[in-house]
């Protein structure tokens, strides 16, 4: 399977330049919204215009929630910076008629896909507080599907995902998967696991563990290089 993910596009058109027909499933990372340059239609008219390619083709195209986003989905909850008050109703409006379309998380096998990150503390920590039996996280573990199924939980357990830990200024002990910092999942990126996500801007692609995604080690890859560069990060997963 040829992938293609996309991240951290704030209301820029630069995705367009992808050739989809090139590709088999193409991965948004989240955080289409807010910009401090990017004027509220456009903002608005990337976002309906990624939900319409979603909706022509619902299996090719997976969309994913970044914490710009959330701030909108989930008006008035999970606020952060960038946030505008006065383009809040048209976009939670967009979101919320289209919300099935969005997830938390996207698997292939051992690759998994997610705004931030999920590093191993923060992963024990969700299992414990939704009470999943222990058990030996393997690289078919369908890691993508317990995320999404929180995310249809009520607040009080969706919470868990837009946890905020102090490496990004919150007081969460750790940051959830739309939240993560680079200095928190670098080092600590779930074992087993290839991940690919955006959130923090990086100069270029860059991978920490091993690329495999052994389940000894893992690794974790950052691809939020649109603010200097455009490129999409590409992927070729065995069938």
């Amino acid at each position: 399977m040829k992938l293609l993910t996309i991240s951290d596009i704030h209301g820029r058109t630069i995705w367009k330049e992808a050739n989809f027909s090139a590709f088999d499933r193409i991965v948004f990372l989240g955080d289409y919204t807010d910009s401090y340059s990017i004027d509220d239609n456009t903002i608005y008219n990337n976002l309906n215009e990624i939900i319409q390619f979603k909706l022509q083709e619902p299996l090719k195209f997976k969309l994913l929630i970044g914490n710009h986003d959330a701030q909108y989905l989930h008006f008035p909850s999970y606020r952060c910076s960038g946030f505008r008050s006065w383009a809040q109703p048209a976009l939670s409006t967009l979101f919320g008629q289209h919300a099935s379309l969005f997830d938390i998380a996207h698997q292939e096998g051992s690759y998994l896909f997610t705004h931030a990150g999920v590093s191993n503390q923060w992963f024990a920590r969700l299992l414990a507080k939704t009470q999943q039996t222990e058990q030996t996280i393997t690289p078919d573990y369908a890691v993508a599907a317990l995320l999404n199924e929180v995310h249809q939980q009520p607040p009080k357990v969706r919470d868990l995902l837009f946890e905020v830990g102090p490496k990004r200024g919150g007081t969460d002990p750790f940051s959830g998967p739309v939240w993560a910092d680079r200095a928190e999942t670098r080092h600590d990126y779930l074992r087993g696991f290839h991940q690919v996500v955006g959130h923090t801007p990086i100069g270029d692609f860059t991978t920490y563990g091993d690329k495999a995604g052994s389940l000894q080690t893992g690794s974790i890859t950052y691809t939020d290089v649109l603010q200097t560069q455009t490129r999409f990060y590409e992927l070729n997963i065995p069938d």
